[in-house]
């Protein structure tokens, strides 16, 4: 899974400070599928939009979906996340876009989403592209 977020309002550096925080405000019903379908322990890109965009860390989810606590009518999901490491090299939205490997990924097809899949050969291939092993 890939989760987005502009860096002024949560910048990846910030989890890191706070080692965990809620994902909170997700409003769309793609993404909240995705939210509602995290396990305990699942893996996470955290990606910097609109500034940088780029993938730039790990993170793990450490409590599945539960309601969110930004919504009065009780609709939506939030999920928590606690930072793992940071990619040794950030990878750039161009960089995913040049490699036909990554075509289909839903960053790319669906670049508004908040909260996108990736499988499991999408995550082996960012890895590899930031230097890195699973």
């Amino acid at each position: 899974v890939l989760f987005r977020s502009e860096p002024f309002v949560y910048h990846w550096d910030r989890l890191v400070k706070e080692k965990k925080t809620c994902w909170d405000g997700v409003r769309n019903y793609s993404a909240r599928l995705n939210l509602r379908a995290m396990k305990k322990g699942d893996s996470v890109f955290f990606y910097h939009s609109n500034e940088g965009t780029a993938i730039v860390g790990i993170a793990n989810v450490c409590k599945e979906a539960y309601p969110d606590p930004s919504d009065k009518k009780g609709e939506w999901s939030a999920v928590d996340i606690e930072a793992v490491r940071p990619l040794k090299t950030p990878v750039t939205l161009a960089q995913i876009k040049a490699d036909k490997r990554l075509a289909d990924m839903a960053l790319v097809r669906i670049s508004r989403l908040s909260v996108s899949p990736v499988t499991e050969k999408e995550w082996r291939v960012i890895l590899e592209m930031a230097g890195m092993k699973k």
